[in-house]
């Protein structure tokens, strides 16, 4: 039961609070943490697979084993100082209630038609080259972006951290603790991929060990937003059967083998079309169509709305996440 009260107060201060920006940041430490190694492997060669593989290898051993070394040492010198601990890095890996609050922005200069400030607020979310978008075009974009982060900043964060708990359950150990360190062995290569998990020519093979650890890690999580989605949908008055049937047939279109389970499900929940070609810093990619072929517009209303049943599902997986923990805990207890 520790591990499921530990769940529900981080999603909670997630809620109220979201995600301050201070130098010490967890997932911020990760990311110039990542940096500096990546720039270190460079210098010395180490520029191909074998770098990335690394670079995967240090990241993981440095801030999974290291949170886990942290829990258990906390653990040996008071057990309420080692809650507070791991509330502090659960909380920290989850990252949902941040981009409702960069979305809002957008949607707001969308309704007042402010097409430039609206390029501005969206470009700070999105890889994209915002300054070719037209106002569908950034709507679309803050749409997709709010679609992918429930399963990469919410929904996998809770599912890494509910298996790490359930297993150490039934392995006779503290729940807390691997629980902990598997949502923040998530976020380490979440964060990798975020980083070098491209395939343009700077790293198409530096990138590959991150890019398919996250693919890995997001598999099982993409595909529970499917039907966390559409109970969703289906609690906030959206269309919860064009949800579940767009989503079963569009969500292998995406070229990622996760992106599309959530895009497709929010396109048909909302009844839009998401996708198509896409225009980045490297070049245009064109993205195949989400969502039925006569789909009303995309706008500022698109992006409220999506948040809104985002925030719905994001709700309904911590439900069933707690019940999960809840349940072993009556199992094993």
């Amino acid at each position: 039961m520790a591990a499921a009260l530990l769940l529900l107060a981080a999603v909670l201060i997630d809620a109220a609070i979201g995600d301050p920006v201070y130098p010490w940041h967890p997932v911020r430490l990760m990311g110039k943490t990542a940096a500096a190694v990546e720039n270190l492997l460079r210098k010395t060669g180490w520029v191909g697979y074998c770098g990335g593989g690394l670079l995967l290898l240090l990241m993981v051993t440095l801030f999974g084993g290291g949170s886990f070394l942290l829990m258990t040492s906390l653990q040996t010198v008071n057990r309420w100082l080692a809650a507070l601990g791991g509330l502090f890095l659960l909380y920290s890996s989850i990252a949902l209630t941040d981009m409702f609050r960069h979305a809002a922005p957008v949607a707001t200069a969308l309704r007042r038609q402010e097409a430039d400030a609206a390029r501005q607020e969206v470009q700070k979310i999105v890889g994209r080259d915002a300054h070719l978008l037209d106002e569908q075009g950034i709507a679309r974009a803050a749409v997709e972006s709010v679609a992918e982060s429930f399963v990469d900043g919410f929904l996998s964060p809770l599912f890494w951290f509910s298996v790490g708990a359930a297993g150490a359950a039934f392995a006779g150990t503290d729940p807390v603790i691997w629980g902990v360190a598997a949502a923040i062995t998530y976020r380490v290569t979440n964060t990798l991929d975020s980083m070098v998990g491209y395939r343009n020519e700077r790293y198409r093979r530096f990138g590959t060990a991150a890019a398919r650890s996250d693919d890995f890690l997001n598999f099982i999580p993409a595909r529970l937003a499917i039907p966390i989605l559409t109970l969703a949908a289906l609690v906030s008055g959206h269309d919860a059967k064009a949800c579940w049937k767009v989503a079963l047939r569009d969500r292998l279109k995406h070229a990622s083998p996760n992106s599309g389970h959530a895009e497709s499900s929010v396109a048909g929940a909302l009844g839009i079309r998401l996708g198509g070609p896409t225009v980045y810093p490297h070049g245009t990619v064109d993205k195949p169509w989400l969502g039925d072929q006569f789909p009303a517009a995309v706008d500022a209303r698109s992006i409220e709305d999506c948040c809104r049943l985002v925030r719905s599902a994001g709700w309904i997986g911590l439900f069933f996440s707690l019940v999960l923990l809840a349940t072993l805990a009556a199992a094993t207890g």
